[in-house]
């Protein structure tokens, strides 16, 4: 089996440099491992015999619930280094240049020479594995070498490859870990089953994440004389597929008392362009608010990225973008207002948007017609109200998980480090 998964990498890696020459996300994943040794060469040099702690994120999601834990390791422990990898272009372009990382590079390919190799550069004290990214050569170095690891924010599926009669390979990797703090029970118990007892129950640090932003969301006056007295639909992250949905709602269905703000997944001039065509009411783009208020405009269209996560505060109901596609954006942010949320038909993978649903803090629509009957529900005082109270409760219920894993490493790990040094 292991000559079979490195076969499988090395064919992997002729395909992405051959996609390179056609794909820029592909050159992305190429060009930036490019100078990835020389440059861990260079900051290991700078940092001497500093105690280490590896984080590895695949993606920028994965970032986000991973961040939690980087801020209240450097602030219990200035004295350790930082070095974060990702594995792909999206999670690196954005946050190669995150301020709390003393180091931030792409992971190399998980071959046995580049997994020896990278080893051997950084030589950590401690890996942390956020969620999911199990490369089999990566995590058996660590194993070899004796450095703790640990996978945090996990959630896993009766579908994956550990669960079924042929997984031990990959099982042999969820049994190296130190530790495995998982999502929910669900996790938990599959892990269980195939005899792991390494592992806890401690939730998403996302949400964690998203509380600490609410604390601190940003005032905006021009959108509070914008949105003055008015109740405030807010989509966030939209897609095309999803604007044909709720496009229709904002022009027939929207009550007089209300207005929109809308924050497409994408700014580029065509899709704002459209958007504003298959709109009715009239709108202002953020960008001309305090240049041209525009007094009768109902929706204001966001232009600009980095805002959104504050907007919610605004809202009073809210649509996240994404279901009509792979899957959903987050839907914690607006959560954490205690907003109810809606979204597409896409979510079953989410644990927080099954479970949302379920209480009764979200729904799912699939096209105009169910978007209509749940927002039409939302205007009837009894039925908002036990929707916000869940989405509030599933927030508070949920929070923590970032000081349980913080605990766990202080008395399991970080103790026994400093008694080294």
């Amino acid at each position: 089996m292991r000559l079979i998964y490195n076969t499988g990498i090395y064919l992997y890696k002729c395909l992405i440099h051959f996609a390179a020459l056609f794909n820029s996300k592909a050159s992305d994943f190429v060009k930036g491992r490019k100078d990835t040794f020389p440059d861990l060469k260079t900051f290991r040099g700078n940092i001497g015999d500093a105690p280490l702690i590896w984080i590895h994120s695949a993606s920028l999601g994965e970032f986000e619930q991973g961040r939690p834990v980087i801020e209240q390791l450097k602030k219990s422990w200035p004295e350790y280094k930082i070095l974060l990898t990702f594995f792909s272009p999206s999670g690196y372009n954005i946050r190669k240049d995150y301020d709390l990382a003393d180091h931030v590079c792409y992971l190399p390919m998980d071959t046995p020479g580049n997994a020896l190799r990278f080893y051997k550069a950084i030589r950590p004290d401690l890996a942390v594995f956020v969620k999911y990214e199990f490369w089999y050569n990566h995590l058996s170095v660590l194993k070899k070498h004796k450095v703790p690891h640990i996978l945090i924010s996990a959630i896993f599926r009766q579908d994956q490859v550990f669960f079924k009669w042929y997984g031990g390979f990959f099982k042999r990797l969820l049994k190296g870990f130190d530790h495995i703090f998982v999502q929910d029970q669900g996790s938990r118990q599959l892990l269980r089953n195939i005899g792991i007892e390494h592992c806890s129950l401690a939730g998403d640090t996302r949400v964690d994440r998203v509380s600490d932003i609410a604390k601190q969301a940003k005032r905006f006056p021009e959108i509070e004389q914008f949105v003055g007295n008015s109740k405030v639909f807010v989509a966030g992250s939209t897609w095309p597929k999803g604007e044909e949905v709720i496009c229709p709602l904002i022009n027939n269905d929207l009550p007089e008392d209300w207005k929109v703000i809308l924050a497409p997944h994408e700014i580029t001039e065509g899709h704002l362009k459209d958007i504003e065509k298959r709109l009715e009411l009239t709108t202002i783009r953020y960008s001309k608010l305090e240049i041209n208020p525009q007094p009768e405009a109902r929706v204001l269209i966001i232009d600009n990225i980095g805002m959104l996560a504050s907007l919610y505060k605004y809202g009073t109901l809210a649509y996240i973008g994404g279901g009509f596609g792979v899957g959903i954006h987050n839907i914690l942010e607006p959560a954490t207002f205690g907003l109810p949320v809606l979204f597409g038909p896409n979510h079953e993978k989410f644990r927080e948007a099954v479970e949302l649903r379920k209480r009764g803090g979200a729904f799912s629509v699939s096209e105009y017609d169910d978007l209509n009957d749940v927002f039409k529900s939302m205007l009837e005082e009894k039925k908002y109200a036990a929707a916000k109270n869940a989405s509030r409760s599933f927030i508070d219920e949920n929070k923590g998980a970032t000081d349980l894993i913080i605990s766990y490493l202080a008395g399991k790990f970080i103790t026994r480090l400093q008694a080294k040094q």
